[in-house]
């Protein structure tokens, strides 16, 4: 089936960004999948400001992953959400199974907080000239990250 929403963008330009909300849709379901898998495994003596903080970047992950979505619909592109997409699409580092020390799962959590934000940031360059409107999304996003990126940096200080 070809596009079911006509869009408000030329071709070359919706191309561009639905390239863009697309990566992010993804990164954003594995980051919540993620930060609930430590959630789930974590241990340790700072375990509940942790668990805790987590729960911050589950519902900022989730919140954003619909609105990235919703875009995406909203200009003629379908977003693509399912668990397949996401394990052959997303690019965070790999998260160990099983038990996790705070002090490890803060580690991972920072290396995949700097992937994302990296990615946000080549993504808010591209969308700037095809369309400010999912630039403007983007960059809301990423100051969100960004903030969480620092509150796991501050929590790894020893």
């Amino acid at each position: 089936m070809g596009i079911v929403i006509s869009s408000p963008l030329p071709d070359s330009e919706r191309k561009t960004t639905g390239e863009a909300l697309q990566g992010t849709l993804v990164d954003l379901l594995d980051l919540s999948l993620v930060a609930k898998q430590t959630h789930w495994n974590l241990y340790g003596p700072r375990f509940r400001s942790v668990h805790l903080q987590l729960d911050d970047v589950v519902v900022t992950a989730r919140d954003y992953a619909d609105q990235v979505a919703e875009r995406a619909a909203a200009i003629g592109v379908s977003p693509d959400g399912r668990a397949a997409t996401i394990a052959a699409t997303s690019n965070l580092p790999d998260f160990p199974e099983g038990w996790t020390a705070d002090v490890k799962a803060v580690q991972h959590l920072v290396k995949a907080f700097a992937a994302v934000i990296e990615r946000m940031r080549v993504r808010i360059d591209e969308t700037g000239p095809a369309d400010p409107v999912s630039q403007d999304l983007l960059i809301g996003l990423t100051a969100e990250l960004e903030k969480h990126s620092w509150m796991f940096q501050a929590e790894n200080q020893h």
